[in-house]
Order: structure tokens, then C-alpha cells, then sequence
């Protein structure tokens, strides 16, 4: 079954992208054939793989409208198994047209729909808010992924963001098989960052992945080459700490089936 795992956080800087753009990397190199749609009007995973927003004539917007189909608008990125749907500032129009639409929630699930046995994981990268663009990836993912900085208002925000998630799951009717935190840019030498990390650990038990993503500089440059943290700097602390989180997302769906 393909796992469709949505990536989000209503505040920016959390790593949302750099997770999308990582983990869909490794995913591809343990195996596995991935997807990443980009729903942010920022464009910002689309150029960290290497595409320019604006060269791009037809992108995830249009699928939306359903102008054309998801298929047409999906590029190979140069990693074998990487697929991206990309998107551009179109997409900014789309927060507002999408709400005069039918069944505006769900328009994403139905043209993931269309490519889904395609692939082994669909990411989804929405942007950093909780509009309309962000609802639709929540509706059409059965996990939930939510990067958190290792700063003072960590809890807070993955307390306010579990809280979301468990509305969407009554409202909608809505059942999401996993959701986790994930802590980023965490530096051990930080007495701040190290108290957060226990907190974090103690207050969502069983919520939070082991693998925790270091501050890394090769993690910030990458996105300035076009590449991903495998192809940029493979060695690197952030490279292998993505590694272990494609190892560990890909060993929970096993130990679900168990």
C-alpha cells in the first residue's frame, strides 16, 4: 500500500522542506519509489531539486484546477525512484480559488488518486500555514510528519499542532494511522536544545522519532546548488541522520503489518 505522509508545520524555518527534499531522497536511494509534491507557492523543494519554478509551464496548480492531469505535471528529478510534482507562485492564486470549489478539501486526494500505485511513498510539502493548501494535505495523507525546531516554543507548537490533528480526525472524520514530531536542528552543545529534547520526549511518548536531525551547514547549502543533502555532501551529519529517518519510517510500516 502507498504510504502518502504529509510534511507540515504552520511555522517556517522548522526544516519542513529540507525533511521533504531529505527523506524523499533517501527513501529513493533504500529503494523505495517516491513522489514529492510540492504545495507551497514558495516553490522552495521544487528548486532545491534543481528546477527553475518559472521554466516549468505546467505544475501542481494546474492539477488542481484540474486543467491537467497530476501524471502531466510530475518530473524525474535526477535521482533514480525521485519523482516531484513541482509548483511555483501560480500556486499562491490557488488558496483562494480552491475555496469557491466543491469538495475543496479533498481535491488533492483525488488526484493523488490517479498516480498513487505509482508509487511505494507520496510526501507532501504544504506550506507554512494552516490555509486551505495545508487542509488538502492533511485530508489526502494517512501520516503526519511535523518538524520541530529545538527552540523555546517547540512544545507549544507541537502541542497546538496535535491538537489540530486530533480536530481534523473528529471533524472530518479523518483517520491518520501515524503522526510524529520530528526535532531538528538540534546542537547538543545548546543546554537549551537539550532541555527541550527531554520535555519533548517525556511529554509525547511513543510520538516523537528517535532519530533526531542535527544543525548542519551542508543541510543549508545544499538547497543552493540544486541538489539534496545525498547528492551534496553524503558524509555529512545531516545526511546521515536523514538516512536513519527513511530507515526508521520505512521499519515502523513493518512493525505496523507485524
Amino acid at each position: 500500500m502507498t504510504r502518502i505522509i504529509s510534511i507540515v508545520n504552520e511555522k517556517g524555518g522548522s526544516g519542513k522542506t529540507t525533511t521533504a527534499v531529505s527523506l524523499g531522497a533517501f527513501l529513493a536511494k533504500l529503494g523505495k519509489r517516491v513522489l514529492l509534491i510540492d504545495l507551497d507557492p514558495q516553490a522552495n523543494a521544487t528548486i532545491s531539486l534543481g528546477f527553475s519554478p518559472r521554466k516549468i509551464p505546467t505544475n501542481i496548480y494546474h492539477a488542481l484546477m484540474g486543467e491537467v492531469p497530476l501524471k502531466d505535471v510530475i518530473k524525474k528529478t535526477p535521482l533514480f525512484n525521485f519523482d516531484i510534482a513541482p509548483s511555483n507562485s501560480d500556486l499562491a492564486g490557488g488558496n483562494i480559488e480552491l475555496l469557491d470549489k466543491m469538495g475543496r478539501e479533498q481535491i488533492l486526494s483525488k488526484i493523488i488518486e490517479t498516480v498513487k500505485n505509482d508509487y511505494d511513498y507520496i510526501l507532501l510539502d504544504p506550506p507554512p500555514s494552516l490555509g486551505i493548501l495545508t487542509l488538502n494535505a492533511l485530508v489526502a495523507a494517512r501520516e503526519i510528519i511535523v518538524p520541530i525546531q529545538c527552540e523555546f516554543f517547540a512544545l507549544k507548537s507541537l502541542e497546538q499542532l496535535f491538537e489540530i490533528l486530533d480536530l481534523l480526525e473528529k471533524n472530518l472524520n479523518k483517520s491518520f494511522h501515524n503522526f510524529f514530531g520530528l526535532l531538528t536542528m538540534y546542537d547538543k552543545r545548546n543546554m537549551l536544545a537539550r532541555e527541550i529534547l527531554k520535555e519533548v520526549q517525556e511529554k509525547f511518548p511513543g510520538k516523537v522519532f528517535e532519530t533526531i536531525i542535527p544543525r548542519n551547514i551542508k543541510l543549508a547549502e545544499a538547497p543552493k546548488y540544486g541538489k539534496t543533502i545525498f547528492q551534496y555532501a553524503p558524509e555529512s551529519t545531516g545526511a546521515k541522520a536523514y538516512e536513519m529517518l527513511a530507515e526508521e519510517i520505512i521499519l515502523e510500516n513493518s512493525k505496523s503489518k507485524a
